[in-house]
């Protein structure tokens, strides 16, 4: 596939490229430029901007610019190219679900198209469907733009198209497109006007349906129901129409309905999606960090709007996104206010009257408070728990600037906010750790892969299922020093092992909990300083009887029972080459040192839990933190890059 992919093709897709010699020519994605400087070579299949600076190949642009993964670039191309992708050990079950995917977006885009024409073409579609969104003020760029569509009042008009087509009955009925009513196929949709939900690359994973005669037995907007393809928790409408604007101008605008996204961006506000008026989810504000870290939030200025956008506050936090919140004046919402005031006066009110959420959220709830000091005190509790959550080290003034405002909006001692924000901080620890040593990720995380399982188990607790004993490690670096000790351990500085061992960033007996270990290594390194190695023959002989019987056993012993998950996954093999004992030294001592570090961390928590002070907890965590990294570092293999 590799060698069809034609760069400017794919570039230019996205970009509006000029020829200029042997090379193509535009205005960069990546950056506001009114002077093209972003370069296409065809010949050396790369890109390159001098302005900014961003360059990369067909895959790498596809990954900047749609924000897809390796993988999901690859099929991207793949679906253009019509190359056929072997999945590795795709099992039956996992095959059935895909085609069934491919089958619903087939249908969904079938009936998109049947639903614009029905809008645009058809009598009925025109004088119903059409007028309503023109009363809306929607141009026809914008209906052809989002592909807005309109479901005939016949009772089955579309249904009968879709079967004469060839869709499957059961797949109409699980997009939501086909119900069935008196055992008959049926139009889900009749009579009301269509919003198409795409996915980031365009696709049509469901559909919205207002009702435009007013029905008190009817809703007055139709989802499509959850399926494979469609989860309504992990989607935010218009998405696809506003992911480039948010990219550009590094901001995110969310709004509640289709109509508001629609109207604002025809009026030029294009970096605008939609939750289409339910709480906020974690995967959705995921979604928005994948293209910025501020989030600004524009709702209704009603109860209902203020308590909508509350409930997404502690998650948007948590997912380390700025928030800021933008309440419509006058009972108005985006949609009609925009066209009330105009697009440029919209860009400045809403430049001018963003709100902190954090702050926002405390003076609202002081309002709802009153004088009941119970709720107060509840109160209290929620926003030390809303702070505890900005604990990324980077935004550790910004915490301290949240504690310092609502302490004196609060009206509280300011250490004491202090000491309640790091109790959260502190159980928030405890639970993560908890997880992590069930092997289980936070009920919110993506599935770990196999590799992360493996790292979490050699540093989570399961040492007693991988290593049946500490000792075995500590002897084995003893029986490494005594046999290889004066072996090469790296050609390029000339280092034996006794060198790499003993030039490791931590006390070498502290690696050892076993008393004769520590002995022989005590005795071993007095000679190594001295500069006379010894050798296994000087413990065989030991005066100390302890010494010498120890070094027996040691030598006489098996290899020590390292897992071989451990040597596989954990060893560095570009540095070990064929040599068998630099794989034994580096994996035993990796071991030791991560059994080191977690003793570490463990005692660090001790101190967090006894520290006094906000200084000295917000050390603690900052330590802990940086342990933490060490360790799994560690443990996905590249310990000996970070001890050396």
């Amino acid at each position: 596939m590799l060698s069809r992919i034609d760069i400017v093709e794919i570039v230019g897709s996205f970009v509006k490229l000029k020829k200029r010699g042997t090379n193509y020519l535009g205005l960069c994605p990546f950056h506001n430029e009114k002077t093209p400087s972003f370069t296409v070579s065809p010949s050396k299949e790369i890109y390159k901007c001098f302005g900014c600076g961003a360059s990369g190949n067909t895959i790498s642009f596809l990954m900047e610019h749609e924000k897809y993964s390796y993988v999901e670039a690859l099929r991207w191309l793949a679906q253009k190219y019509n190359v056929e992708i072997e999945e590795k050990e795709v099992s039956p079950e996992a095959k059935q679900q895909q085609l069934l995917a491919d089958s619903l977006y087939i249908i969904n885009n079938f009936a998109r198209e049947y639903f614009t024409h029905t809008l645009l073409e058809t009598d009925e579609g025109k004088t119903v469907g059409l007028s309503y969104f023109e009363e809306r003020g929607f141009t026809e760029e914008t209906i052809r733009k989002f592909q807005l569509g309109y479901c005939s009042n016949e009772r089955d008009a579309f249904a009968r198209a879709a079967l004469e087509k060839g869709y499957n009955l059961e797949y109409l009925q699980k997009t939501g497109l086909v119900t069935i009513r008196n055992e008959q196929p049926a139009d889900n949709y009749r009579g009301r006007v269509i919003f198409p939900i795409h996915n980031q690359s365009g696709k049509v994973l469901g559909f919205g349906a207002r009702i435009l005669v007013k029905n008190d037995r009817a809703p007055k907007y139709i989802n499509s129901p959850e399926n494979e393809i469609y989860v309504k928790s992990k989607v935010l409408y218009g998405t696809y129409f506003a992911r480039h604007a948010i990219d550009r101008l590094n901001e995110c605008l969310l709004v509640e309905g289709y109509t508001d996204v629609i109207s604002l961006h025809q009026a030029g506000i294009e970096n605008v999606v939609a939750s289409s008026g339910t709480s906020l989810t974690v995967d959705q504000l995921r979604l928005v960090k994948k293209y910025t870290n501020n989030l600004t939030i524009l709702y209704d200025g009603d109860s209902a709007g203020v308590k909508a956008a509350l409930r997404g506050l502690d998650m948007a936090v948590e997912e380390g996104l700025n928030v800021k919140l933008v309440l419509i004046p006058d009972k108005e919402d985006p949609d009609s206010y925009v066209q009330k005031i105009g697009a440029p006066a919209f860009r400045e009110f809403v430049q001018n009257n963003k709100q902190d959420f954090v702050l926002f959220k405390l003076q609202t709830s002081m309002q709802e408070a009153g004088n009941d000091s119970t709720r107060k005190s509840q109160l209290v509790n929620e926003i030390a728990e809303t702070i505890s959550k900005i604990d990324k080290v980077e935004d550790f003034t910004r915490q301290q600037d949240y504690i310092r405002q609502c302490s004196q909006l609060l009206k509280i001692d300011e250490q004491g906010l202090i000491m309640l924000v790091n109790k959260f901080i502190r159980e928030r620890l405890h639970k993560r750790e908890q997880q992590l040593a069930k092997n289980a990720p936070p009920t919110d995380a993506e599935p770990p892969s196999d590799e992360a399982i493996a790292a979490m188990e050699a540093a989570e607790g399961n040492f007693e299922v991988m290593f049946p004993t500490d000792e075995k490690q500590e002897r084995e670096l003893v029986k490494i020093l005594l046999r290889f000790g004066e072996m090469p351990f790296s050609e390029e500085d000339q280092t034996s092992v006794a060198d790499y061992v003993f030039h490791l960033p931590y006390d070498f007996e502290s690696l050892a909990d076993s008393e004769v270990v520590k002995k022989i290594l005590r005795e071993y390194k007095s000679r190594y300083d001295e500069g006379a190695t010894p050798d296994k023959k000087w413990f065989l002989y030991h005066e100390d009887p302890d010494i010498s019987k120890q070094t027996a056993l040691i030598l006489e012993d098996k290899e020590a029972d390292l897992s071989v998950n451990w040597k596989e996954r954990f060893e560095i093999n570009t540095i070990c080459g064929d040599n068998a004992y630099l794989r034994d030294t580096i994996s035993t001592t990796n071991y030791l040192i991560l059994r080191k570090i977690k003793k570490l961390i463990l005692e660090n928590q001790q101190e967090m839990e006894k520290a006094d002070t906000f200084d000295l907890q917000m050390k603690c965590i900052e330590v802990h933190q940086h342990l933490k990294q060490l360790e799994m570092e560690l443990t996905q293999g590249i310990g000996t890059v970070i001890f050396r």
